[in-house]
Formats: structure tokens, sequence, C-alpha cells
């Protein structure tokens, strides 16, 4: 045996076999039930792994080595989320084509990956930028194209100036550009979408029903606070349309309310700067210069800028226009205001200044009227604005009901007189996908002048991304300027025709990345459906809280449209979610390579080992918290390790003696596997220190105990513990053997407290032995002089007896 602990020769070794072994390759004919452990798929940036990175990929390495040893057959496999910005970036500053840099950082991604003992089917990886993988992304296109679910419209989009591209609004945070922090503008596009609001709601397919993204949420073991962000990004609400007649004319201004009980206190109506109203341009405004000079203002402002309820509210009244409220008919003014979005409800509000803050605030600016129609103890006064429910007055017919049961009649008055109608609306928007970028996967359209828009036959897939490009943004996607790329024949007719030059957002590639990974080199499917089956979903999926409303989102609407039309049997891509918090710098702020705190993991490998850090990172708290970095903390982790590395000259062949140790073991061996089922990994850690520390306590160890250690520690240290296994005699990895079982005979105790009580009512505890009979414990409680006090000279009806816990005197 090797009489000190080298842990870079022990990792270097066992690295080294497990890659001759394919250790953690899975088998498609393993009969063994699957489990899929998955994380969200890294994008290679030059910059390489900081220790933050390490943090999940241990926890997930970790739960997949333990589901081995269980007996499942695992799949835990990894790829390159490879398309995107930086790498078109760079190739704009250096010269350096974005394929060779990004296979440069992959290449180093790997070797650092491969350092830390992660046990990565490496067999299935796969790069979203080979031509191999992005057919598929454009075969996934077209098969939403021919479905109905992609289309192509001019839209008023978030528009990058640094990055020269349109972002989705789950792309713009704060009003600034996710990626580079640049203030977005809006421009006018004609851009892609996929309709993603299809399937807010459930669907009816031929073969089942498909769960919508709502209701989905409620069978998958998801964070709480994942699963409200995305209903509230989703933003479900129930509500009345309304129609106000414009006075004097034919047409009516269609209004979404959730608040249709506050209607009599509407003093104006609000229309959004693209409400058909203004850029129909069918009504004659007297201050109609007053307006246009608005409407470019508005241009200036973000989506968000414009809902920011701290912006001052801003708008112009359409003069020589009036709308009627239909259960008044009062004639009330009609604004433009850019507080109201055209792309939700209907692009216009009725303006309830007193029950509405934005209302009050913009009536107040422009002297508007302030009528109370709902009334709560406390709050009935103009300079005060009540949202809450409460019951209605001013409101002829509908005076005293309260705010639920006006909302109900009032509805239904609606309807009756054909005014209006109850409505559900959404504040999820479809999903933009077209970038005005190279380092991408193209979207496969073709433009015929006279055929008009054609998909590209799937047979023509791969569209390849040309190399005759210059990088530099222009607005426009540097494929526009590729002669190669466009030369093309409509596939209809055969005459010349045009390319779509845009490229398609990253998160298209991402959104359905999971599913190749069951068949990652199939080239005549994205994968066939009998693995799907066998791999699909993925039982365990790692990442961080920020995708939430991204790639999440979109998965899981890639997932449903393919079950819809019958591809898979299942509507839900990730069972369970586990998001890992943050792993922050030595001075408390997040990693920066600009801030110059990154701790690289080769450093900490180089000095502390592989296992040190995986260790480590698990103990430095919960898995889902922020955690500061501390390097001279990994020398606690190095020190147990080196331990158990000693406590192995201690081991005999003998069995175990020692009740208090056994005990000690088996509860050990009980919670370890709950903790690893919660992800519970830094009190995993902190249990068997406290049983090594016993073990270590002994002058000899039994083998049988030291190797229940060795067990229970390989999905945390592997190198350290395969190293050991070997020195114990065995042949075959460790993470062959069964995962110890729990002897419920070491976890009784030999005493145990029971409460006694008379009638029912506590009159003391009492200590006996563990499975007391009845009879046995009576005989302990009679002799108790506090019991006796109260049944003393007393008849005794009957006795309840609950063993271990409860004996009841009934008087």
């Amino acid at each position: 045996m090797i009489k000190q602990y080298k842990a870079k020769e022990v990792e270097k070794k066992w690295q080294d076999l497990w890659e001759e072994r394919s250790a953690s390759q899975a088998s498609e004919q393993s009969d063994k039930e699957k489990c899929f452990v998955l994380d969200m798929f890294p994008y290679p940036s030059g910059d390489g792994l900081h220790v933050g990175h390490v943090e999940n990929y241990t926890a997930t390495d970790i739960y997949s080595r333990y589901k081995r040893l269980q007996g499942f057959e695992v799949l835990h496999p990894i790829g390159w989320d490879a398309f995107g910005l930086p790498a078109e970036n760079f190739a704009i500053k250096t010269g350096v084509h974005p394929d060779e840099k990004t296979h440069q950082n992959i290449a180093n991604f790997t070797r650092q990956i491969k350092s830390l003992g992660i046990s990565y089917d490496w067999s299935r990886v796969i790069d979203t930028s080979s031509p191999e993988y992005y057919k598929w992304t454009q075969w996934f296109f077209l098969f939403l194209y021919k479905n109905g679910l992609a289309y192509r419209k001019q839209a008023s989009v978030n528009w990058c100036p640094s990055c020269q591209t349109v972002l989705a609004n789950e792309q713009v945070v704060d009003g600034v550009c996710e990626r580079c922090k640049t203030e977005v503008i809006q421009k006018n596009l004609k851009q892609w979408f996929f309709k993603i609001t299809d399937f807010i709601e459930d669907q009816k397919s031929q073969s089942s029903d498909v769960s919508g993204l709502l209701s989905g949420l409620e069978k998958i073991d998801w964070p709480e606070s994942t699963k409200k962000a995305q209903q509230h990004w989703i933003g479900r609400s129930e509500g009345a349309l309304v129609k106000f007649a414009i006075s004097g004319q034919e047409e009516c201004i269609e209004v979404f309310t959730t608040r249709v009980d506050t209607i009599f206190g509407c003093t104006y109506v609000v229309v959004a700067p693209e409400h058909e109203l203004i850029t129909n341009q069918w009504l004659t405004l007297k201050n109609q210069s007053e307006v246009q000079n608005y409407l470019q203002d508005v241009k200036k402002k973000t989506e968000l800028e414009r809902t920011d309820l701290s912006q001052n509210k801003t708008g112009v009244k359409l003069e020589g226009i009036e709308a009627v409220n239909p259960f008044t008919g009062e004639a009330v003014p009609v604004y433009v205001a850019d507080y109201v979005l055209g792309n939700y409800g209907t692009g216009a509000v009725m303006a309830v200044p007193a029950h509405d803050e934005r209302d009050l605030e913009f009536a107040k600016k422009y002297d508007l009227p302030i009528k109370i129609s709902i009334e709560t103890v406390g709050k009935n006064s103009k300079e005060e604005c009540l949202t809450d429910d409460g019951v209605l007055v001013n409101s002829g017919e509908f005076d005293g009901l309260t705010s639920e049961e006006a909302r109900e009649k009032m509805t239904l008055w609606l309807e009756e007189k054909k005014l209006g109608a109850k409505k559900v609306n959404y504040r999820l928007r479809d999903w933009l996908v077209s970038r005005q970028r190279y380092w991408g996967a193209p979207i496969p359209i073709i433009y015929c002048d006279t055929c008009g828009e054609q998909p590209v036959p799937e047979s023509d897939l791969p569209v390849s991304l040309p190399t005759d490009v210059d990088f530099r943004p222009t607005g426009e996607s540097p494929l526009t300027r590729s002669e190669s790329f466009h030369d093309v024949k409509c596939p209809k007719c055969g005459e010349k025709a045009r390319r779509e030059s845009d490229t398609m957002d990253t998160f298209v590639c991402s959104s359905w990345y999971y599913l190749r990974f069951a068949d990652p080199k199939n080239a005549e499917a994205f994968a066939d459906p009998e693995k799907l089956k066998k791999w699909l979903p993925v039982d365990v999926y790692m990442g961080g809280a920020e995708h939430t409303v991204l790639h999440l989102l979109y998965a899981r609407f890639i997932t449903k449209a393919l079950c819809k039309y019958g591809l898979i049997d299942f509507d839900e891509p990730f069972m369970k979610l586990k998001h890992q918090g943050m792993v922050l710098a030595e001075d408390g702020r997040k990693m920066s390579k600009s801030l110059g705190n990154v701790v690289n993991p080769d450093d900490v490998v180089g000095q502390f080992g592989a296992d040190s850090l995986r260790l480590y990172e698990m103990f430095m708290g919960p898995l889902e918290d922020a955690k500061a970095w501390k390097t001279d903390n990994l020398v606690g982790p190095r020190r147990f390790l080196e331990k158990v590395w000693r406590m192995a000259e201690k081991v005999t062949e003998k069995t175990s003696e020692n009740k208090t140790l056994q005990t000690l073991l088996h509860k050990t061996i009980q919670k370890v596997t709950k903790d690893i089922e919660e992800f519970h990994f830094n009190t995993v850690i902190s249990s068997l220190m406290i049983v090594s520390n016993e073990m270590d306590k002994q002058s000899v160890i039994a083998k049988e105990n030291f190797e229940t250690l060795l067990i229970l520690l390989s999905p945390f240290a592997p190198h350290i513990a395969e190293e050991l296994w070997e020195t114990m005699g065995h042949t075959k990895s460790i993470f062959k053997a069964v995962w110890p079982k729990v002897n419920l005979q070491y976890l009784k105790e030999e005493t145990v407290d029971i409460v006694v009580q008379v009638n029912g009512k506590l009159r003391g505890k009492i200590s006996i032995a563990s499975d007391s009979t009845q009879k046995e414990a009576e005989s302990i409680v009679m002799q108790d002089e506090k019991i006796a006090m109260y049944i003393q000279g007393k008849e005794i009806k009957k006795i309840i007896f609950v063993p271990n816990r409860l004996l009841n005197i009934v008087l």
C-alpha cells in the first residue's frame, strides 16, 4: 500500500482507467431501471471553468455515481452550447473564426472537467455548432413551421445597439441587454416567431392530452420559486372584454379589464401607441401633428420603461374622439399613452383613477375626473387609491354588491347586451427567434419572387453556414452579404431565389438538446423513438435559476409541441429540477475576469487534488445557497481524506463487535442515503466525518465497516475511494459494488421514553426498554410514585397502549 497520500498520482491513475474502460458509458442493452441525470450544458467561453462551475457538475456527478451504486443504468451526458455572440464578437475583434475559437475552448473545458473526475458519458458529446446537430435544429424549425407554430410578421422588437441584433422580451433585464448591459431600443422589423402561446393551456392531441405550460407545473418536482416565476411570466388573468362605442362612429374600442366592477368609475379610455386607432388613422384627429410627435418620442422608450410604475406617465388626448361607457352611456375622453402596451390584452384600457395607481397619477397630471365606485372601511378619499376589492357604490343597479359578485353579474350583463364577454388574458408573448448575427443556425426558409416564402426541403438540410462572411455587425445579418449562401433556387419553381439571412436564437439549440443525448449520432432522425422511450424524460436536471423564463420555458414548449403531434409520449422534459447557489469570490462579489477575483479549478486541483475540491464545494453550505469561496478552507477536506487514507492501515478481517460503532454506522447509512436523495450534500459530508472519527478511535477497523465507509464516500471522492477499494483486494471498480443497506436491528434504541396519560391528560414520562409489551409497561407505570397519585383508590376502566410511544389510563 502507498504510505503517503499523493492525490495527483491517484487521480491521474483512475481518470486514465475510467476513460480506458468507458466506465461511465450508459448501456442501451441494459435492463436496469434508467436514471437520466443532466446539467444545463455550458457555453464554452474562452475563460474556461472557474470554481463556481464546479459546484453543479460535482453535485450531479455525486447523484449519478450514487444511483449507479443503487443499481440504476445512469445516463449522465455532456455537450456544448457552442453557438452565440461571444465567439462572434471575438472573431470581429481578432479575426479568428468563431468555429476555431469555439473548439479551442471546448478542448480546454473537456480537459478541466475530466481533471475533476466527473463521470460523464463522453461517447454522447454534442456540439450545437456542428452541422450534424444544427441540421436537426433546422428540422425542428420546419416541424413547427409545417404545423403552424412558426410564422413571420412585422413587429416592434427589442434591439440591442451594441450586439446589433433583436432580443426576446426574456433577454431584456431592467431595460438593458442581458448579455452586454447596453440600453435596449425599439425597432419595427419583420421577424420569425414560435407560437409558444398556443401551449399556455392544455392541448388535445390524437393520442393523449398535453398539459399546458401552466397546468404542467403541477406534476413536476421543481423549486416553488421557479414555478411561481413561470406562472408570473405567463401572467394568466381572468377578466372581461368590454366594448366602448366611439361617439358618432360604427367602430368601437375593445378593452380588457380584470376589474369590470370598477367601470362606473371610468373617466377616460387609454389606447396604446401601437393601437389600430392610431396606426390605421381611420379617424381624423384635430391634433394629428401633436399625436405624431408624441409617437416619435415613444419609439425611443423600451417596453420596461413604459411600464415602470416609477416613470412619469405621459400621453396626448385624441381631440375629436370620445368613447361611450356601455354601463352609463356617458362619453369620456380618449388618450394615447405609453404606459399601455399594444401587445397586452387589446392594447386599450378603461381608466379608473380612483382604483388604479397608474390611472390616478395620469388623471392628476392631466386634471381628469376621479370617481369612486368601490368603498371599503377607511379608504374612500379621492386622494387615496383603493385597489382592493370592496363594495360597489355609485354603480346604479349594482350598488351594494361585493366586487366578486359584481364582476360575475356585470360580465353576464355585457354578454346579454352583446357589449362584451368573459375573457382570459396572458402576459406571455410568442417567442421571437430571429437574430441578425452570423454564429447561429441559419433559418431554413427560401424567398422566391414568384412563389413567396418556401421551406427548405428536409432532404436539403443542413443549410450550412457560409465561410465568405464579413463578421462586422451592420444591423442586418452578416449572411445577407454572403454570395455563396444566396446561390439557391426556389424548391417549388426552380427559379433563382434568396435564403433567409437571419439565424436562430441560440435558445432554440438548447430547447431540444436533452432529446439528442438519447441518440446523438443518428443521421436519419433527431433521435430514434425507442431510445427516446428508454431514456426520456430527464429524471434530475440542474442549472442556474437565471434560466427560469428562458431555456426552461422554451424547452417545455418544444416538448409539448412534439408530444401533441405524437413524436414523443411525454409532455414535460425535466421531472426534477435543482438550482445551485452562486459561488462568490473571497471578497464576496461575483467572480469576474474584469474584477480579477476568479479562482481557476486547475490551480486548486494542482494544490489540493480534485477529491478535496469536490468535498469542499459540497461542504461549503446548502447547495442552493450563495457561498463565498475561501481557498484556505480546503485544508479541512484534504486532512479528512488523509485520515481516511491512514485508516486503511488499521483494517482487519475480523468482524466488528463494537455495537456503539455499528449503530452509528447504520444511522450514517440511513442519513447519507436520505440526504443524497434530497441533495443535502453538506450534511452528508458532516456525517461521514463523524463516523470516520469514531472508526479511527479503534485500534483495529473491521474490513466490512471500512468498505462501507468507502462506498458511502465514493460519490464525493471517487479517486481515493477507488484506490483504497483496490488495496482492500477488489479487482472490480468500487462503482460496481452495491450501496449499503440499513440493518434496522442497529437502529433500535435500547430504551425509549413513553408518555403516560390519565384520562387523556399528560401526567409524566417513563423510560422503558424498547419494544416492551403492554404488560411490562403497565408494571413499570404502576410503580411510579407520581403516576400513583392520580390513580390511587380509583377504578381503572381500561388502558390504551401505543408501543414505544404512549400509555393512557382511563378511569
